[in-house]
């Protein structure tokens, strides 16, 4: 079966650079498959995006050289199944908030004896390779978002649950949750408490720990940090920015335009 890269790389220790899909397109997966980075996620929670073009943006991603994952919109088994039938090598599942939450999410993800995930492997052969069946509990990355008071309350039982690859941090909600603006703050105050303690956990129960980064500051501090797997931004975001960066610039605008958080 095909390696998954952020095992790999997790394992040798060296950072995993993600991509972020928010745009519900074929294309635009596939212009980010080559963007250099190591996986690309396809965002089912709050992107522009539902299952139907989710299936033809990984199947875009698999002839890139990043690994496709995706963000579920919720702890759902079918559409855990579904997304992984299609060729997902990775999930990202928002709103663990207990250990119950993250077993659940778990075994969704992986086939029996360990888990409950139905067999259909339809793209998952074509990815993956023929020895599908026997590789995917092992392969398949699992990751969790702690973004809740609740999760953060239980996010050391969180991390110590088997076959839970990860933890994955959303700035956005977890500020949210936090009492602070969703634009995160993340070098003082209550979020960057709250990220050192889950990377804490993380790193307690020998697993990965992963982030969302809404600028290149942000992510170049988080691999100071340590983390295994930084995501850079979105699509969405960097048409915006660069649109507003060059056209500030020929209109010879006195200041850069303002940055907004895009989750």
């Amino acid at each position: 079966m095909r390696a998954n890269i952020l095992k790999e790389l997790f394992s040798s220790r060296k950072t995993a650079l993600g991509g972020w899909c928010a745009i519900g397109s074929p294309y635009s997966a596939e212009v980010m498959g080559h963007g250099g980075y190591h996986t690309v996620v396809v965002d089912l929670q709050h992107g522009m995006i539902y299952i139907e073009q989710a299936m033809a943006m990984l199947a875009a991603l698999s002839s890139t050289p990043a690994m496709p994952m995706v963000r579920v919109s919720e702890n759902h088994f079918f559409e855990i199944n579904k997304l992984l039938d299609a060729g997902a090598y990775g999930v990202i599942c928002p709103m663990i908030d207990d250990v119950d939450a993250a077993r659940r999410f778990v075994s969704a993800c992986r086939y029996p004896p360990v888990g409950t995930r139905s067999y259909g492997p339809t793209r998952g052969f074509l990815y993956g390779g023929s020895d599908y069946f026997s590789g995917a509990n092992e392969t398949i990355l699992t990751l969790g978002m702690i973004e809740t008071p609740k999760g953060l309350q239980n996010v050391d039982s969180i991390a110590a649950v088997d076959g839970l690859d990860g933890l994955f941090i959303g700035p956005a909600d977890l500020s949210l949750a936090l009492g602070v603006s969703p634009v995160p703050e993340w070098r003082s105050g209550p979020l960057a408490q709250a990220i050192d303690a889950i990377l804490a956990s993380a790193r307690r129960h020998g697993k990965m720990a992963g982030i969302y980064c809404t600028s290149l500051e942000f992510a170049q501090d988080m691999k100071q940090k340590g983390f295994d797997y930084i995501n850079l931004s979105n699509d969405a975001a960097y048409v915006r920015t660069t649109s507003l960066e060059w056209v500030t610039a020929l209109r010879g605008a006195a200041s850069a335009p303002a940055k907004v958080s895009t989750y």
